[in-house]
This record gives C-alpha cells, sequence and structure tokens, in this order.
C-alpha cells in the first residue's frame, strides 16, 4: 500500500479537460477532479490525497469518497504539504506515486524516493477505459485482424442475406 499524492490545482491548469471548467469556477474542476480520482482509485487501497493551495488560518482536511483533500493553510504552499506528505510516508516506510509538473516539487518527492509523474500522466490514467473493458476491446480487435473483418463496415453489412419465405397456400379442408 502507498500514497498517491496530486498537486491539485498544477493538474487543473495543466489539462485541457480541467481548463474548460476552470474558466466557470474553480469549485467545479476541483469537483471534477475529485470525482475522477474517485472513480479510477475506488478500488485500490493506496491512500489517494488531494492538495489544494488553501487561505485559512489553519489546514483543512476533508474526506470525500475515499479521497482526501487538503487545502493548506494561508502562509503554505500545497507544494510544501506535499513535500511534506512525501517525508512522512518515506519515514512510515509507504511507497509515493505523485503528479506534478512541478519541477522543484517533483525533485523533492524523488529525493524522497517517491514516483513523480506528470500531470499528463494522471489524465491519461483518469480517461482510460477501466482494465476489464480495455481486455474485451483487444480481444475484438485481435479478432478481427484474424477473420480478416473491416471494423470500418456496420454490422448489417455481416449478414447474411434472409432468405425469402415462399408462401405456403393453405389446404382447405
Amino acid at each position: 500500500m502507498g500514497d498517491i499524492l496530486v498537486d491539485g490545482y498544477n493538474v487543473i491548469k495543466n489539462n485541457d479537460m480541467f481548463l474548460q471548467m476552470e474558466v466557470k469556477n474553480f469549485s467545479v474542476a476541483r469537483t471534477l477532479l475529485v470525482k475522477q480520482l474517485h472513480n479510477r482509485y475506488r478500488e485500490t487501497e493506496h491512500r489517494v490525497i488531494v492538495v489544494f493551495d488553501g487561505d485559512g488560518d489553519k489546514e483543512d482536511m476533508y474526506h470525500e469518497d475515499h479521497i482526501r483533500i487538503i487545502y493548506s493553510r494561508y502562509d503554505e504552499t500545497a507544494d510544501n504539504v506535499i513535500k511534506r506528505l512525501a517525508v512522512e510516508a518515506r519515514v512510515e516506510g509507504r511507497d509515493v506515486v505523485m503528479y506534478s509538473d512541478d519541477e522543484e516539487v517533483r525533485h523533492a518527492v524523488s529525493e524522497q524516493g517517491g514516483s513523480p509523474l506528470s500531470t499528463y500522466d494522471l489524465t491519461t490514467k483518469l480517461n482510460a477505459a477501466p482494465s476489464d473493458v480495455a481486455i474485451r476491446v483487444a480481444h475484438r480487435q485481435k479478432m478481427r485482424r484474424i477473420y480478416g473483418l473491416d471494423p470500418s463496415r456496420k454490422d448489417e453489412d455481416y449478414q447474411e442475406p434472409t432468405r425469402l419465405q415462399s408462401k405456403k397456400k393453405k389446404k382447405r379442408r
């Protein structure tokens, strides 16, 4: 079991999917990110923590659908919270995977033995099909190649022509 750390605003500001929401409202973008994290990691035992820059007097922490959401206090950045969480995880013997494009945070997490990945890596995972669906799609594609089926053709093109049933005259009694 390990920790998955997400630099929330960094993900939102570096990916088109979230930028569209951010234009409307940061709250909508944050909600979408948390919902997608939940959908992707709901079956995992990893601790998923998304960190946002906050402006409160103290650090605020919420739990929503298996996701821990942290807002930093006004005099501390989300980057510093992520660095602190990476140190805590290392001390407690947990692996860390962190998603951010911020080089300083990536370097700090790497120094703690964590795996820094890009926000693109995260959004690719968030948008990926569930593994069972991906396996079925791969199988169907393989069968189409083996049997020479053209995926651009519609299913009705593959149907055998129906035979016209002759009308039998009913015998009169």
